[in-house]
């Protein structure tokens, strides 16, 4: 069976991870998928130099969604792509970081095949993998963690879910879309059993302009983004290998708020 990027196979879906934001950081193969696209469907925060490596003549629709504001619902995204596949169009759907890393795209590909329709994913580097590497904080170390959980901030119900055994000695928690509920997210780990005094790192607008790198301890989380007025897009980073990291460490106004709460 031919790849979905011939380039002669008319009327299917490209899913294509956009990676963390830096145009640089696209795959080989999204390039080339980008390159065949009638249609891009596109999440926010594209650089538009991604969206520019697309045809000048190809159609590009944004579904951006903020936490206030969704410009579509999910089965309005699904229905857009089906209905212009179904037309014969080459349709890209980009999305930041990885497709099936909180990005919705498992729920894309099965409307797609319910549809009957062809589609194809190209992953991308994942927001965690790609703000991580550029603050140079491993997420896994041998001397460190051996483990590695990411967690979805803004789930209803976050007080009851069981988040035990997933931070702590040895472990690394990756909390996405934490921002607004820092400081539940604080207290719903310490309430779990988690130090007080914990690094915690918070990585905003990672790998594009004006990126910020933080630390502070897990107290102290709610605090710092409210002092720093932090915004999406941003990650949280729970664990030990937070003090592995010299970006982070270099910013020692935030080190000395830390060791401050911590005493």
């Amino acid at each position: 069976m031919a790849s979905l990027l011939d380039p002669d196979a008319r009327g299917r879906v490209i899913l294509v991870g956009a990676g963390p934001g830096d145009p640089g950081l696209l795959t080989v193969r999204a390039v080339e998928a980008l390159k065949l696209a009638d249609v891009v469907v596109h999440d926010g925060l594209i650089d538009p130099a991604v969206l520019d490596l697309a045809p000048a003549a190809a159609q590009r629709i944004s579904v951006a969604k903020t936490r206030a504001r969704h410009t579509l619902p999910q089965e309005a995204i699904n229905a857009l792509i089906v209905a212009h596949v179904r037309a014969g169009s080459i349709v890209v759907r980009l999305k930041g970081g990885d497709p099936f890393v909180f990005g919705r795209g498992g729920e894309e590909v099965e409307a797609v095949r319910a549809a009957g329709l062809r589609v194809e994913v190209v992953p991308g580097v994942s927001a965690a993998l790609g703000c991580a590497a550029e603050a140079m904080l491993p997420l896994t170390h041998r001397d460190w963690s051996s483990a590695v959980s990411f967690v979805a901030g803004q789930c209803k119900g976050l007080s009851e879910q069981d988040w035990s055994g997933l931070a702590g000695k040895g472990r690394t928690l990756v909390i996405y879309m934490g921002v607004a509920s820092g400081g539940c997210i604080a207290d719903k780990l310490m309430s779990d059993g988690l130090a007080p005094d914990l690094p915690v790192a918070v990585l905003e607008r990672g790998t594009l302009p004006g990126a910020r790198a933080m630390r502070t301890v897990l107290a102290d989380l709610g605090g710092l983004l409210a002092r720093e007025k932090v915004a999406s897009p941003a990650i949280i980073v729970v664990g030990e290998v937070v003090l592995l990291s010299d970006a982070v460490n270099r910013m020692q106004h935030f080190a000395q708020q830390a060791e401050v709460i911590a005493s």
